[in-house]
């Protein structure tokens, strides 16, 4: 096929919908509404649904109970409020035959949208009310004649519905319209996959998919088209992920690193140990069986010459920090730099203090005075660090007198040079980017001699389900950490529903306070706002501290504090000076107070389940048993289905499958991929088999050397745009 039909579908991004027949101004602005800037957008924007011509039925036949698609038209329409105060929208709508009365509670747009005389098709179940029929809240697709007469959509007995439209003016019968001016006149679509391999897993082809999957001519030629689509869109990312990955393993070169000495057994003399082993041995925390399987897993990517690029997972307060302060050692024996880079202050702040403490067990050797030994050198690099201080930090990080630095974005800065970087290690992986990951082992590749990337370790106590992991991660060896170190206590969770059962929360919370322990109050704004009726931390610590707290220390802790009071708050809340902190998300993580043994979160429904979950692991981290109490009524279907998951379940792992059903991947890959990475038509959890195939696909293009740096090779061209693969290959 010729360069211009293969460049056909990403050129469609480069086509306006002004270019459109019957796309004026204000239809225009309706589709900028729905997101859609192009004309690519316009036939990626898929439906939710479809009515076949099998589900519309006459009125006449219609049972009561029964779910169906009725065409009619509006004979009257009126408006006015229930006794209870609700806006109630009421029709009178006839297929010609029949009539039937058509309600809508708390929609009173609707008598702007359906005026006497308009076309629409309602979707609903009938029902019975005082012995007329009617449907109740129906989905309503409105019927205009304006567009081309000779469209598909309008012979071949299937309408599709595409989602949002009714609230910027436009119908799914425009849209389907606009859809299908647009696949006329593109044409066919050039195919990345040859007609062997779409025999052999059965796909259709691709402009095949896209007719179907606007103008279906049966619900299973839907499926297929679906199916297909679904499989271009794993395809997309699993390419990245494969080029990524090949290129990481056969085109660079790393720092291997002198980790022979990792000899845990106690029988060993203390001579005879390596840095690691000693650091270990020192250590007052002994290895679980999982940390020493991750901690062999990553000494065994050390010890290679080429980069490591690993991420450790492991359930909140499972001993991933511990994993990674033997990572850091493991690059310090062999002489190397480390970094650490974290999302927040908060939790920078906290990593540091925890890795002064431990690398004081660390004594290396000075080269510039033989059989000299030293402490490990740590530095914090963050926008609380006064100018002086900084200056002496980014000096001794260039100099290598500065062992291993822990900061925020501030690590990212071009001034940020080092002298032999040897490892970085990112926690909470799912804050930052792959280009932010990119720029600090481009750092390490500059302050080497030999152009040699640093060794990357990913941490993430947010854990992830098989199939995301599979899908989004695949550029990355993955370790688990699936064991909590013993002692830790489980955490009792209860969703309180209901506000008069507040008060034996905060009985709870003056008990455990009073026999020593810590309690945390989490709310999900800072101060009180006009947008949002939610529970603020300001208003929230006062109400406490003077009412059912009353006579308890209550602190503050929010993320609009300075820097100094942040760390003042928390240092006193570890003293037991203050005995309830009122915060923000701000201690979602890296927060560590084993005292602490109550947590209370307010507006719990405000909170996505992968949050809720992170800040339950803010108690149980000591010897004490620990209670979760989530506070407030679930205001949707999907709020109520968070809560009780959490109330139910407390194995983080099971949880994030839990969150994959409910909320889906769009946030997952958004955090991860540049550009339009959300997943469209895909499911991971749904699609687990379309994702493999996607997987063993990319991999054979990869093989195949389909794509190079320089080569546009047509077929990858239609999957990956140009600012991704440019940014792919990018030295």
């Amino acid at each position: 096929m010729s360069e211009e039909a293969s460049r056909r579908l990403m050129d469609l991004a480069a086509v306006d919908l002004a270019r459109l027949r019957h796309v004026g101004p204000k239809r225009l602005e309706a589709l900028e509404k729905l997101g859609l800037d192009n004309v690519l957008d316009l036939v990626n924007f898929y439906p939710r649904r479809y009515l076949f011509r099998g589900a519309r039925v006459d009125l006449s036949d219609l049972r009561v109970g029964e779910e169906a698609a009725v065409f009619a038209t509006v004979l009257s329409s009126s408006a006015r409020r229930t006794r209870q105060g609700r806006a109630l929208v009421e029709l009178e709508v006839s297929d010609g035959d029949e009539t039937i009365r058509i309600s809508f509670f708390n929609q009173s747009w609707r008598q702007r949208q359906l005026p006497k005389g308009s076309r629409a098709i309602f979707y609903g179940t009938l029902s019975e009310y005082r012995a007329r029929r009617q449907m109740v809240n129906p989905t309503v697709d409105v019927v205009q004649g304006e567009l081309e007469e000779g469209s598909r959509q309008r012979t071949s007995g299937t309408l599709a519905i595409y989602p949002a439209t009714a609230r910027v003016g436009l119908s799914s019968w425009e849209i389907g319209g606009l859809v299908d001016e647009a696949l006329r006149r593109a044409g066919p679509l050039e195919d990345p996959l040859d007609v062997e391999w779409r025999e052999q897993w059965g796909l259709l082809d691709r402009t095949a998919a896209y007719w179907e999957i606007h103008q279906p001519s049966d619900p299973e030629r839907a499926i297929a088209a679906r199916r297909r689509l679904v499989f271009d869109e794993f395809l997309r990312l699993q390419l990245l992920v494969a080029l990524r990955r090949r290129r990481l393993r056969h085109g660079e070169s790393g720092v291997a690193h002198p980790v022979a000495d990792l000899d845990l057994d106690a029988s060993t003399p203390s001579t005879q140990l390596g840095l690691l082993g000693r650091f270990l041995r020192a250590h007052p925390f002994t290895l679980t069986d999982a940390q020493r399987r991750v901690l062999e897993e990553i000494a065994h990517d050390m010890a290679a010459p080429v980069p490591m690029h690993r991420l450790v997972q492991g359930d909140v307060g499972s001993g991933k920090t511990l994993v990674a302060t033997a990572a850091l050692v493991m690059a310090l024996a062999g002489g190397r730099q480390g970094a650490l880079m974290a999302p927040t202050e908060v939790l920078a702040e906290q990593l540091y203090a925890a890795l002064r403490r431990d690398l004081a067990l660390v004594e290396l050797e000075d080269p510039a005075v033989l059989g000299s030994w030293r402490p490990a050198r740590v530095a914090l690099l963050s926008a609380r660090v006064k100018a002086k201080e900084r200056h002496a930090i980014l000096a001794g990080l260039a100099r290598g007198e500065i062992d291993v630095v822990v900061g925020t974005h501030a690590l990212l800065h071009e001034e940020v040079r080092f002298a032999r970087l040897g490892l970085v290690v990112i926690d909470e992986q799912h804050r930052f980017g792959v280009e932010q990951r990119a720029t600090l082992r481009d750092k390490g590749r500059r302050a080497s001699a030999e152009g040699r990337d640093p060794d990357l370790l990913v941490m993430t106590a947010t854990p992830i389900p098989r199939t995301a992991a599979l899908a989004v991660f695949g550029d990355l060896d993955r370790s688990t950490i699936d064991h909590l170190p013993p002692g830790r206590q489980p955490v009792t969770t209860t969703w309180i529903r209901e506000p008069t059962d507040e008060a034996q929360v905060w009985a709870r919370v003056r008990a455990e306070v009073e026999a020593g322990r810590r309690a945390y109050v989490i709310c999900p704004l800072v101060e009180e706002s006009e947008r949002a009726e939610a529970t603020s931390a300001v208003a929230e610590r006062t109400r406490l501290a003077t009412g059912e707290l009353a006579g308890l220390s209550v602190g503050l802790l929010h993320g609009q504090m300075s820097s100094h009071d942040k760390e003042e708050a928390l240092s006193q809340f570890r003293s037991g000076e203050i005995g309830v902190l009122v915060a923000t998300v701000v201690v979602e993580v890296g927060v560590d107070v084993p005292e602490a043994s109550i947590i209370v979160i307010e507006d719990a429904w405000r909170f996505g389940l992968a949050q809720l979950h992170q800040l339950r692991g803010r108690v149980g981290r000591g010897r004490d048993r620990s209670e979760c109490y989530v506070l407030g009524p679930a205001p949707s279907a999907d709020a109520r289905e968070r809560l009780e998951a959490l109330e139910r379940v407390s194995d983080g792992f099971a949880l994030a499958e839990v969150d994959l059903s409910l909320r889906g991947e769009g946030t997952l890959m958004g955090a991860r991929q540049r550009g339009r990475s959300d997943l469209r038509l895909g499911n991971l959890v749904r699609d687990v088999e379309v994702l493999e195939l996607a997987q063993r696909a990319a991999e054979r293009i990869a093989e195949r050397g389909l794509f190079a740096e320089g080569e546009w090779a047509g077929e990858i061209r239609t999957l990956i745009e140009p600012d991704e693969a440019e940014f792919l290959f990018r030295s």
